[in-house]
């Protein structure tokens, strides 16, 4: 309790001298004059303070949870490792400490690679073993979530522990987080991810206890945490239940742009005939097409909405007599070839969008518009015919699935837990090119969710899990801001353009508390944990989450290909990894000239001596941040244990080292 009261006075500390110094900017501070970095700069400085608030009320009711219950007598669980190209004997060393765990369960390799020699491991093992079947041919596969998707439906397990290839299980895994599940509302335990492969310097900034520990306890204490992707255990109900909802919602939509489409098709129809008695019977399809669609917005069942719609139309059609057959020979052809004018796209299967045009835009007679709409509900599919499994239980709109599982649970009223003991033990990349496509594809699919199925308009999600999920996606927005703070300093020292008015007191007197505040705050919320490399990795991928951001948006808005790489497991050759942060390069190196010129600026009267200090201490502080590049570089794998231990063995304690200060690493 004394720990919850300091941490919360020192969130209010923060939030409000950040406020005071943010509005004291906006108002009294910006050299207009210099607009075209002032301007950046102060919404860089909001968008770093915005993100110590969401910290904050992540960190406000942070929950510490006791000793879960014994789990249910006889419960049932799987357990579920995902792989793909990883070598055999990782995944076999990971399958048969599965096989080991204490708890009675089945195991299962879910290999997406479909190799004989890994089959023939795991059979002599007597460990189950999965692959995709035939029904995924010529289908969007979905990555590691297709995979989960195909092992659920010949599988049987009350509850499903999904682990990693390299993710070697603690024989207690079970045991330590099935009792959650005595409260029947919830559908997800996650527990901590660690690394045995990793040095005490941490290069490449793998571990994240910061994460798996504070955040996700603060996390769990507004009922927000989420699924990480392995690890974690999951109830079987809950997962098919979101399935069958997802399933629903998706007929739901491609019915209601059939009736779009119909809607555009009777208006334009309409507005081409005077015939009174045609007129009244488009009126009455076009009240029909209202009324279906209201009903779907009240979320009738979407059978009884289609049915009673076609029932209507039909009754309409029947009752219409028109003299010109030769029109109508030509829109029942062209109603025919719509029918079978669809086609497989990497989502889901609609009605062409090209078709979609022809449709509404075409001459049509009144019997024929009528006959269109109602074929073009009729051709809905239901069976969902582009997809494999026309029920996907783990969310397949992201090339991460974990985040959008959650919060697609948590929209159903479902709770998750963080169990905060070490139960699994992992292996991190080892080289700096495998970390960037790593935390690439991280960001990605979080950007992925936000832009798709954003936390702030999902219904059923309570505000504070809305915020939950948004401040986790805004962390990755951060590169814009981070070339602001870099390029600022450069751009004073090297012309003297001031972006604030002045360095006065007014600035300092504001500027350095909240600061303080800020660390303070990160201090006692991480309560001894390492933040430190995390910081760093925060600024120093900056060009990633820009890169992050602009092709998740590219894929979301315009449908451009995003790809998916799985993070390979071994070490990858080096040579030309220096490519790879060119920009963090390049931008250490301005810093260093920047910082020269600025020294010569102020010995010959051209530069101030406060504003010379300032920028100076402040290239200095990049300097510092972005030097974890260079480690970064010069790394070269692990080199093995000091202490006699052997990697992947888990220990049943508490994950403990350094990582991130902000959430972008827990996933």
């Amino acid at each position: 309790m004394r720990r919850q009261l300091a941490l919360r006075i020192a969130v209010l500390l923060a939030v409000t001298l950040g406020l005071n110094y943010t509005v004291w900017r906006w108002l009294e501070s910006v050299n207009w004059s210099a607009w075209w970095i002032a301007v950046p700069l102060v919404i860089a400085e909001t968008y770093s303070f915005i993100d110590v608030a969401f910290f904050g009320m992540t960190m406000w009711r942070a929950k510490d949870r006791e000793t879960p219950p014994p789990p249910s007598e006889g419960a049932t669980a799987d357990v579920f490792i995902t792989t793909y190209d990883e070598p055999v004997e990782m995944v076999m060393t990971t399958a048969l400490a599965a096989r080991d765990i204490r708890y009675p369960h089945q195991t299962y390799v879910l290999d997406d690679g479909a190799r004989p020699e890994l089959r023939a491991a795991a059979d002599a093992a007597g460990i189950g073993y999965i692959v995709r079947t035939a029904d995924w041919a010529d289908r969007p596969r979905h990555a590691k979530a297709g995979n989960l998707n195909n092992a659920m439906l010949t599988t049987d397990g009350e509850f499903i522990l999904i682990l990693d290839a390299d993710q070697i299980p603690d024989p207690a895994i079970l045991e330590r987080t099935l009792g959650y599940f005595t409260d029947d509302r919830v559908a997800l335990v996650q527990t901590p991810q660690y690394f045995t492969n990793v040095p005490d310097a941490d290069p490449l900034g793998s571990q994240a206890p910061l994460f798996y520990g504070p955040i996700q306890q603060g996390k769990d204490g507004w009922n927000a945490a989420f699924f990480c992707g392995s690890n974690a255990v999951l109830r079987r109900d809950a997962l098919m239940q979101l399935g069958l909802v997802g399933y629903v919602r998706e007929t739901e939509r491609t019915v209601r742009e059939a009736l779009k489409a119909g809607a555009t098709v009777l208006a334009r129809s309409r507005r081409q005939e005077r015939d009174p008695r045609v007129l009244a019977a488009l009126d009455e399809v076009e009240a029909a097409v209202r009324d279906a669609q209201r009903r779907l917005h009240a979320q009738d069942p979407i059978s009884e909405v289609t049915f009673d719609f076609q029932r209507r139309v039909g009754e309409v059609s029947a009752s219409m007599v028109t003299a010109d057959v030769d029109a109508m020979r030509a829109d029942l052809a062209a109603i025919s070839a719509m029918s079978s004018g669809r086609h497989v796209e990497e989502t889901t299967l609609t009605v062409d969008d090209a078709a979609l045009r022809r449709l509404s835009s075409r001459e049509w007679s009144p019997l024929g518009a009528i006959e269109s709409v109602r074929a073009l509900v009729a051709a809905v599919d239901v069976d969902r015919s582009d997809e494999a499994q026309a029920v996907m239980s783990v969310a397949t709109v992201s090339v991460t699935e974990d985040m959008a599982t959650a919060m697609r649970l948590h929209a159903l009223g479902w709770r998750t837990v963080y169990h905060h003991e070490r139960l699994a033990d992992g292996l991190a990349p080892e080289d700096l090119g495998t970390m960037i496509t790593q935390r690439l594809r991280w960001a990605q699919g979080t950007l992925q969710v936000m832009l798709k199925e954003s936390p702030l308009t999902m219904r059923g999600l309570r505000w504070s899990q809305r915020v939950m999920y948004f401040s986790t996606m805004w962390s990755y927005l951060s590169g814009f801001a981070a070339v602001v703070y870099l390029a600022a300093p450069i751009i004073f020292l090297c012309f003297g353009v001031l972006p604030v008015t002045a360095w006065t007191v007014d600035f300092f007197a504001r500027f350095i508390p909240f600061q303080l505040a800020s660390q303070l705050l990160f201090v006692v919320a991480a309560h001894g944990v390492k933040t430190w490399r995390g910081q760093q990795y925060s600024l120093a991928l900056f060009p990633v989450w820009i890169k992050a951001t602009v092709t998740a948006t590219a894929n979301v808005w315009f449908g451009r290909p995003l790809g998916f790489a799985v993070t390979p497991k071994v070490r990858q050759d080096g040579g030309g990894s220096w490519r790879l942060v060119l920009p963090q390069l390049v931008a250490m190196g301005a810093l260093v000239v920047a910082a020269l010129i600025g020294l010569v600026r102020f010995g010959l009267g051209y530069a101030p001596w406060m504003g010379t200090f300032v920028n100076l201490a402040w290239v200095a502080y990049d300097l510092v941040v972005l030097s974890v590049i260079v480690e970064a570089l010069r790394y070269r794998g692990y080199a093995g244990p000091t202490d006699g231990t052997t990697p992947g063995s888990p220990t049943g304690t508490p994950a403990v080292g350094s990582t991130s200060s902000s959430s972008k690493e827990g996933q």
